[in-house]
């Protein structure tokens, strides 16, 4: 072994220096690391999605060091990734369910904290077509409930051109939709539940896209998603209330029946940069792309103060 090390110790060159040459290429010199920009993650309702990304587009044009990272799935899937600990803030068009409340304490140790950012109302979509004047609630429940009775256009007293077949084609959401679990419940209870056989689909937009094609169609889905190729059928709440669409003034006055919050949700109270984020949101800034964006913007009264900075 004593020799083994010495001829290790021979074959290593002592106090030798070495003189770079004149052609050598220089080192450059090494780049400091560039700073990584701060990103929130957002998830959940597929209602607000697009309202998401609006915002978050709008927020970076102020705080370019910051970005928002925006995806769907459902309002359910937003909140089992706040539950899973996956996301900063979860979006959802219903409020969160007392299971899931305290799941996501049994998961991380602290209370979801909810932050009402702005308001919708579910429009009731119909083919342009459609020449029916008003739908009432129980209307509504007869069509789409399990129980219901009604199949046919002209149960409702209309004939809607293009709809040979008379067949009333429902088209609803999937069960992991906010937008679906607040229509269940409005319309058909707690406890009831929709028929079998609606056409069940992912987005909202794909409902509108739908019911735009479909003469025999009627479906559900939030007033932001309307267009100049769909129809918005009056809904009242009984045979003897004013019938009235989905607007600004509607639902903050309560004269349309079918509106709601749209939420986010943080674990405990939202800080650092989440925190000033929903702050914007809900403030003059936020409440304009919310506006924009076809929502009802929150009054003056429930806004907050333009965060500074």
């Amino acid at each position: 072994m004593i020799q083994l090390l010495a001829l290790i110790a021979c074959g290593q060159p002592q106090n030798q220096t070495t003189t770079p040459t004149a052609n050598a290429p220089k080192t450059p010199p090494a780049e400091a690391p560039k700073a990584q920009a701060a990103m929130i993650q957002n998830k959940g309702s597929d209602t607000m999605v697009n309202l998401a990304q609006a915002w978050a587009e709008e927020y970076h044009k102020v705080h370019p060091a910051l970005a928002v990272a925006v995806s769907g799935g459902g309002s359910g899937v937003g909140i089992a990734a706040l539950e899973n600990g996956t996301v900063d803030i979860a979006n959802a068009s219903r409020e969160i369910k007392p299971d899931e409340l305290e799941k996501i304490k049994a998961a991380q140790h602290k209370d979801p904290v909810e932050h009402v950012v702005a308001y919708d109302a579910l429009s009731i979509y119909a083919n342009k077509a459609n020449p029916l004047a008003k739908i009432t609630k129980a209307q509504l429940a007869d069509i789409f409930g399990e129980k219901g009775k009604t199949e046919k256009w002209s149960q409702l007293g209309v004939k809607v051109p293009g709809c040979d077949s008379d067949e009333i084609i429902r088209v609803s959401r999937q069960n992991n939709s906010g937008t679906y679990e607040y229509f269940r419940e409005w319309a058909l209870g707690k406890e009831g539940d929709f028929k079998l056989g609606s056409r069940d689909m992912q987005g909202s937009k794909d409902v509108v896209d739908l019911v735009t094609n479909t003469p025999c169609a009627i479906g559900y889905s939030g007033m932001g998603y309307a267009t100049p190729e769909v129809r918005e059928i009056p809904v009242a709440l009984d045979d003897k209330a004013t019938a009235a669409v989905p607007s600004v003034e509607s639902v903050l006055d309560k004269s349309y029946p079918i509106s709601r919050g749209l939420y986010m949700y943080t674990l405990g109270e939202a800080t650092g940069e989440a925190g000033r984020y929903i702050q914007w949101i809900s403030s003059d800034p936020g409440q304009a792309v919310v506006e924009k964006s076809g929502f009802v913007p929150l009054p003056a009264d429930q806004r907050k103060p333009t965060p500074a900075g």
